[in-house]
């Protein structure tokens, strides 16, 4: 058995080959969240599948949010979470606890995990090096300090990838008076990957992808050329929380992103699926 297995082995690394080659020092930009971020079995796939993927060249920056654990704390310190159209209310208070747990927890722990898992990784957010600057975003409801990305210098993130660190960023940003603004996880890893002429975003979620009918997980759409954008929308195929998602793939495309994937953050080691063969796990947008 043991003789199958590694012949096995050395089978999927051949297999590999092209796909480690074609991604050769290409930077990957993956936006971590959902179900990965809170099972402990995935968390470890998807450090080891960063770490690996790192180890044979290719240049990995992981951009996180951490909903789950804003929720618990704010919870814990007495604040009631409140969400206008899918984004969290954040006023001045909410806004300090935002900055505490994105840059000083989750960034943390997620280094250390990477680093358990034989990687060199360096936590940043978007205050550091003036890498995204904000100004209050504008909608018809008041949100309180919710930001929207109006600059991003990924000169931070550029020299972490040159001295051979995994880049961790935590989507938070201060702006020219040091007011903290919350940002949307997505949206700065779209941003982010666009500024650094990534070969691929890759957004982890709680589905497989998009699918022709949100019941029915046999009705995975593979691929999608964001000018049927629209369309799909229309037909109501895009809707709901996919909306804001699938609009960050777009425009990460439209700004010379090569290709954009929403992949199945539940399914252990997707990272690696999806780069490293020809079937990919998700919806690919391009």
């Amino acid at each position: 058995m043991e003789h199958i297995s590694n012949l096995v082995k050395a089978q999927v690394l051949n297999d590999a080959l092209p796909y480690i080659q074609r991604y050769h020092d290409k930077v990957v930009v993956v936006k971590y969240g959902g179900n990965a971020m809170t099972s402990p079995e995935l968390k470890d796939a998807v450090m080891s599948d960063i770490v690996l993927l790192s180890l044979v060249g290719i240049r990995v920056v992981l951009v996180h949010g951490g909903g789950p654990e804003i929720s618990e704390m704010l919870k814990r310190v007495g604040i009631e979470s409140r969400f206008v159209g899918g984004l969290r209310y954040t006023d001045a208070e909410t806004a300090e606890i935002v900055r505490m747990v994105l840059a000083g927890k989750v960034n943390k722990e997620l280094v250390s995990l990477l680093e358990q898992a034989g990687g060199t990784a360096l936590g940043l957010c978007g205050s550091d090096g003036r890498m995204i600057s904000v100004k209050k975003m504008e909608s018809s409801e008041d949100l309180g300090f919710v930001g929207e990305i109006t600059d991003v210098s990924v000169k931070p993130i550029a020299d972490a990838l040159e001295k051979g660190y995994i880049p961790v960023v935590a989507t938070i940003a201060t702006d020219e008076a040091g007011q903290v603004y919350n940002i949307n996880a997505d949206t700065a890893a779209a941003r982010i990957a666009a500024a650094l002429g990534a070969e691929n975003l890759i957004l982890m979620t709680d589905i497989k992808g998009l699918l022709a009918d949100k019941n029915d997980e046999s009705t995975l759409i593979p691929e999608v050329n964001v000018s049927d954008v629209p369309f799909l929308k229309k037909q109501g195929i895009i809707s709901g929380g996919m909306i804001p998602k699938i609009d960050c793939c777009v425009e990460a495309v439209r700004r010379g992103v090569s290709k954009t994937c929403i992949i199945d953050g539940r399914l252990a080691h997707s990272i690696l699926i999806e780069i490293l063969s020809n079937e990919g796990v998700g919806t690919l947008f391009h």
